[in-house]
């Protein structure tokens, strides 16, 4: 079984019996963040390459052991995994000879702390580095004697079956991830490598048993790791803001820790967009930018106009509530702190909720991209109503295929960091020389795209819509002939007539 020292591990043989081999503490961790299929859908986005992070080797724990959540935490996750151990060195091998370098495979438990998620930027050091975030065991499995395309790992919460999948439903072969890291670096013997985890992981709390397997139900004698056993503690050390940063969590990493906005008990998306009932969002979708202006100017609103932008796709219309995000311009210093990793542009476009409109701050700067269309994807993907930028967009033909409607200056080929810091998300911002708050109502369509203030838009849009059925009627006696003059507006007389045949005053 696998010790927290010396690390001897038990492997089982082709023809079941047992032989001891002793393997040093790892040399290397290298996880993918995404791996299977289960669990790229249930995150809304699938990736074109595998990509991978580092946990450090102080982070290996052994069946029976513990994990603490940390004093101050709520949102400690467990990942049932394959774990993969190198057993003779690799380095740019080919995909057909991958697999010759496993010695052997057992069960991991990828726990992770959301957190400490956001402030990783994607590199999870700490949100995945605790002490004993990577227990593993407690049997080996001869990797020579198995299928990498037949194996199965399934986790249990207090005895509660919550994940079962196997290698088949993986995006990325076990051998490719092997051959993939093998063209950067040499993958020594006793390396571990953990191969991600399908859909079903979720939060654990002080108390929770979690057991973690990984078999090989069809190969000769069903070889397994044995339940991989892990109980969960309550830490009592709060982290020290002084010296870093400091827990935090939103609805985003609530829901992806949990698996769903419904398991992480918040309220469905539709019902998280400010007031935006199915009615009203109907009467807007009807109304038009023009009217709605019109109605605005009435009530003293003379800027509420985001100017310069058009649609990427002629005739579209979006009606949302504001999801905002933030440019400054590009100074070297701030783009290296805040331009790589778990951006902010990533963090909206990844938090983006059904019917909102993320509305962008570029400065009115056209000669840049603020969004391209794996962005568009994501958003799209997440019920966006669409994307507002009074910046420039790149892969402009692939975002319209997709099919989300944007406004922008137009296209541009650049990349971030031209121009731009991805710097906040979620604050008061200006676009288009217009100020937007989060939850604003935007309406845009082929006269452009205005905000209106939520508290007035009830009254705007039922004022708009009777106004358009107004004009509707003075446009058919204009086609009948009838000159303007006392018309457009109407005088008291055809405001009679008006009223008489309408039924409205």
């Amino acid at each position: 079984m696998i010790s927290d020292t010396t690390h001897k591990h038990r492997r089982r043989a082709r023809g079941g019996a047992s032989v001891t081999a002793s393997i040093p503490r790892p040399g290397k961790i290298i996880a993918i963040h995404l791996s299977y299929a289960s669990r790229a859908d249930q995150r809304g986005r699938r990736p074109a390459h595998p990509s991978y992070f580092f946990k450090p080797a102080s982070s290996v724990g052994v069946s029976g052991g513990t994990v603490e959540r940390p004093a101050g935490t709520e949102l400690l996750a467990f990942e049932g995994e394959i774990a993969l151990i190198i057993g003779a060195a690799a380095r740019r091998v080919s995909l057909d000879d991958a697999w010759k370098h496993v010695a052997w495979v057992t069960a991991a438990n990828d726990l992770g702390l959301y957190d400490l998620r956001a402030n990783d930027k994607g590199s999870n050091v700490r949100s995945k580095g605790g002490d004993g975030y990577t227990p593993l065991g407690p049997e080996l499995i001869d990797a020579s004697a198995v299928d990498p395309a037949a194996l199965r790992v399934r986790a249990w919460v207090n005895g509660e079956l919550r994940q079962d999948d196997t290698t088949a439903g993986l995006i990325f072969p076990l051998a490719q991830l092997i051959a993939d890291l093998s063209q950067h670096f040499t993958l020594e013997p006793g390396d571990v490598i953990l191969t991600g985890t399908p859909a079903g992981s979720s939060v654990i709390v002080p108390g929770d048993v979690v057991e973690i397997e990984v078999d090989a139900p069809d190969a000769p004698g069903a070889p397994t790791s044995g339940r991989l056993v892990t109980t969960v503690t309550q830490g009592e050390m709060p982290f020290d803001g002084e010296l870093g940063s400091l827990p935090a969590v939103d609805d985003l990493q609530r829901t992806e820790a949990w698996g769903s906005r419904e398991a992480a008990g918040l309220p469905p998306a539709e019902e998280t967009t400010h007031g935006l009932s199915p009615e009203l969002r109907a009467k807007l979708l009807e109304a038009p930018t023009a009217g709605l202006s019109a109605q605005l100017r009435k009530r003293g609103h003379h800027s509420c106009f985001i100017d310069g932008v058009s649609a990427n796709i002629a005739g579209s219309k979006i009606v949302g509530t504001a999801k905002t995000l933030r440019f400054v311009p590009f100074r070297e210093d701030l783009f290296a702190g805040h331009g790589g990793g778990y951006n902010a542009q990533k963090r909206a476009f990844d938090a983006v909720g059904e019917g909102e409109v993320i509305v962008i701050e570029a400065r009115g700067d056209a000669t840049t991209g603020t969004l391209g269309d794996i962005l568009a994807l994501r958003a799209k993907a997440r019920g966006a109503a669409g994307v507002v930028t009074d910046g420039g967009v790149r892969d402009f033909d692939a975002v319209a295929e997709i099919g989300l409607p944007v406004f922008s200056q137009g296209p541009h080929p650049s990349v971030l960091g031209r121009k731009h810091v991805p710097w906040d998300v979620d604050v008061t911002i200006s676009c288009g020389g217009a100020t937007v708050q989060p939850g604003d109502i935007i309406i845009g369509d082929g006269d452009g795209v205005i905000v209106i203030p939520p508290a007035l838009v009830e009254e705007v849009v039922d004022d708009a819509l009777a106004q358009e059925a107004e004009d509707a009627w003075i446009a058919e006696q204009v086609a009948a002939g009838h000159p303007v003059d006392g018309l457009f507006p109407m005088n008291a007389e055809w405001r009679a007539k008006y009223s008489a045949e309408t039924g409205r005053a």
